[in-house]
């Protein structure tokens, strides 16, 4: 049996600007991890998800065609994930099989509520990256990334996919998100095959190296937060305030700019000093937006790290899900754990989690 993880994410900075092309973000993948399995079948395949026991779907092969017994299920991004993996197998000449897939889940709590963490990013990863090794496809990570966020982006229809290089890159990495119109328009033009091969324009990817002095805490909320809709409401209302909407891609460009040269520099405090002023932008775009962001417990959440001389902010799209904060190493962290305790906030004891590169360890195809 194959057996493949794909790890959570979190956005460190950059958020909502990063779904605009060539917006720049920072990302950590930690060490939660959807787990993908898939052994070969016979007579008809089974997709089972542990945290779907209910949905598990049947399925038989007639001719390339994938047919379900099941009508309604939750397994959008898995089976997008197995149609364009198995459409470019076939694009290689690889004759197309049964199998059995299952997936498990670290990235929801024990009563089913999310954590915020990419699940469906790492769940489209895990399931390209097995079905790659069921039909001995040797893609580099590059092109695992771009296989799962073309069957990402073909179920969510929006979002920057830098949760996508997140959990196939792992570790931190500073992301500009390409151009999806150009996307939309080669699918029409060229082969699967092809499309991984060539530049994406706008997309750039390089890994990041922390300062040994940062540590990064992680605190829960327990309110699950769409990503997909918030983004949608934040697109809806900027589209009403196009000046300020500019001002603030603008303005978070420079943050995140100067953010990835503090972590090259390994220089603490001016990363500290982008997580603040990041916060300010994302606190901003709130009032024109009128969309909540920061919640009150969120932002108690932050206003406690920083009396205990963290920086801090919303991760993501905010809403709910979590807040990052980073903290120098000499500082202890109980204190304010024990506080964010009190507030009904929850420390996700979690760390980031490294993949090694297979081929390159950054991909650089910005124009």
């Amino acid at each position: 049996m194959i057996t493949v993880k794909a790890p959570g994410k979190l956005y460190i900075a950059g958020e909502y600007a990063v779904v605009e092309t060539g917006q720049p973000a920072v990302i950590v993948a930690l060490n939660q991890f959807v787990t993908v399995r898939v052994e070969a079948a016979h007579g008809m395949g089974r997709i089972e998800s542990k945290q779907y026991q209910e949905n598990s779907l049947y399925w038989r092969r007639q001719g390339d065609e994938m047919v379900f017994d099941n009508r309604d299920n939750p397994f959008h991004y898995i089976l997008s994930a197995i149609r364009f993996t198995e459409a470019y197998a076939s694009e290689q000449g690889k004759p197309l099989r049964l199998f059995n897939l299952y997936v498990d889940s670290d990235l929801d709590s024990a009563d089913g509520r999310k954590f915020g963490l990419g699940s469906s990013a790492a769940v489209t990863v895990g399931t390209v990256k097995a079905l790659c090794q069921f039909y001995n496809l040797p893609l580099s990570q590059e092109r695992i990334y771009k296989l799962a966020a073309i069957a990402h982006l073909d179920i969510q229809g929006n979002g920057s996919l830098g949760d996508i290089a997140a959990s196939v890159f792992g570790g931190w990495i500073a992301y500009c998100s390409f151009d999806r119109e150009w996307l939309h328009a080669q699918r029409n033009l060229s082969t699967l095959s092809n499309l991984l091969a060539m530049p994406w324009p706008g997309l750039d990817i390089e890994l990041l190296t922390p300062p040994d002095n940062l540590r990064l805490l992680i605190g829960w909320t327990g309110s699950p937060a769409s990503t997909s809709h918030l983004v949608d409401q934040i697109k809806a209302a900027t589209s009403r305030s196009q000046t300020e909407y500019h001002r603030f891609l603008a303005a978070s460009r420079v943050v995140v700019t100067k953010l990835v040269q503090g972590f090259r520099d390994g220089d603490l405090q001016a990363i500290k000093d982008q997580i603040g002023r990041n916060r300010f932008l994302l606190q901003q775009l709130s009032h024109i937006s009128h969309v909540h962001i920061e919640t009150p417990k969120l932002m108690n959440m932050c206003n406690l790290a920083i009396h205990a001389g963290g920086a801090a902010k919303t991760s993501g799209a905010g809403g709910g899900d979590c807040g990052i904060v980073i903290l120098d190493r000499s500082v202890n962290p109980d204190p304010l754990i024990a506080a964010w305790h009190k507030i009904g906030v929850q420390h996700l004891p979690l760390s980031v989690h490294l993949i090694e590169p297979q081929t390159v360890s950054q991909l650089r195809e910005a124009h």
